[in-house]
């Protein structure tokens, strides 16, 4: 094959895979596009019992699970997060939020979400900057660890969440009988 023809066919390849490359990364498709916004999914569930009585049990169901539940000036929601260091450089968060809605007719509706960081211990280098205006010279000056998170998602497993309803309906429950348990003991 003539020179000149080989250069030609690999500039036509690298173009090939160039145009290749490029088509792949547009392809893909924002998380935003699969929203399907159903009425019934993991995130809602209907329990038995006043809002009182439910919102109650969802703050008990973050407590005994050993969330630390953050103070918000919304009291309809509650904010609890759960640290757990996997290795000597990484840990791992449980974000879930829930908030409760007195239905009127005996049940109230919970909506819970819940994310999952990953964060590991990470060198990042550091520099130092000295001048005025465009005379200004920048210097590396070591490097330090930090924790800085590598990935965060919401948690859409829907027996994550069923075993979440599950322990608040329990609470939920007991607080019911608690009332005829004090009936009985007078």
């Amino acid at each position: 094959m003539a020179p000149e023809n080989r250069a030609w066919l690999q500039l036509s390849v690298c173009s090939l895979a160039a145009v290749v490359l490029l088509a792949g990364c547009a392809s893909k498709k924002p998380a935003y596009s699969d929203e399907a916004f159903k009425p019934d999914t993991q995130f809602s569930r209907r329990i038995e019992g006043s809002g009182e009585v439910v919102c109650w049990s969802v703050k008990r169901a973050f407590l005994t699970q050993g969330y630390m539940l953050e103070r918000s000036s919304d009291a309809v929601i509650l904010t609890g997060a759960k640290d757990v260091q996997t290795a000597d450089d990484t840990n791992e968060t449980l974000r879930l939020q829930a908030t409760c809605v007195d239905n009127r007719d005996g049940t109230s509706t919970v909506f819970a979400s819940a994310s999952h960081e990953v964060s590991k211990v990470q060198n990042v280098k550091q520099s130092v900057s000295a001048g005025v205006g465009i005379a200004t010279v920048t210097v590396p000056a070591g490097s330090e660890k930090v924790l800085r998170p590598i990935s965060r998602a919401t948690i859409k497993d829907a027996a994550f969440y069923q075993r979440f309803y599950a322990l608040v309906q329990s609470f939920a429950e007991q607080e019911k009988r608690a009332p005829d348990q004090e009936k009985r003991a007078r």
